[in-house]
């Protein structure tokens, strides 16, 4: 059974807008690839027509795991998420205790992750240490680099 997945209605947004582009443009690509390659003679020895159709492959299965993926998808309604606990689309502002490093980070699905926006998974060991935790609570998380105490500053959306 697939795992449902919850977005942001950008994320929605976007992950919708990558499957159609890969049903239209896409495919519509391939088959050029696939008729420029059989125009070049005989299939049995054309390397070009066989990469053509491996390439079709791993487009069509991409597709699939991409609609799956949308099918298992579930727009989160912000308004109705309570702003007390860390939950997925919580905006932390966190500080390491140690060495007092303030950092802030959205918990978002795994394909909206992107480090250099501030959006971790929430599947990632911060974002699971951080999840259903309060403002002022400190937890020890388990990264990497070994164990790291962080506090609880701030919770938005």
């Amino acid at each position: 059974m697939a795992e449902v997945s919850y977005y942001t209605k950008e994320g929605l947004e976007k992950l919708k807008e990558e499957l159609q582009k890969l049903k239209t443009t896409g495919r519509s690509d391939i088959s050029k690839q696939i008729a420029e390659a059989r125009d070049k003679g005989d299939l049995s020895e054309n390397a070009e027509y066989d990469a053509a159709k491996e390439a079709q492959g791993l487009h069509e299965a991409k597709i699939a795991q991409m609609s799956e993926t949308l099918a298992n998808a579930r727009l989160l309604d912000e308004s109705k998420l309570d702003m007390s606990k860390v939950l997925a689309l919580s905006i932390v502002k966190i500080k390491n205790v140690k060495s007092g490093a303030t950092m802030s980070y959205q918990l978002v699905s795994e394909s909206e992750a992107d480090m250099k926006s501030g959006k971790i998974s929430v599947t990632s060991p911060i974002a699971k240490g951080l999840l259903g935790k309060s403002v002022g609570e400190v937890t020890e998380i388990t990264v990497p680099a070994g164990k790291i105490e962080f506090e609880i500053l701030e919770i938005s959306r």
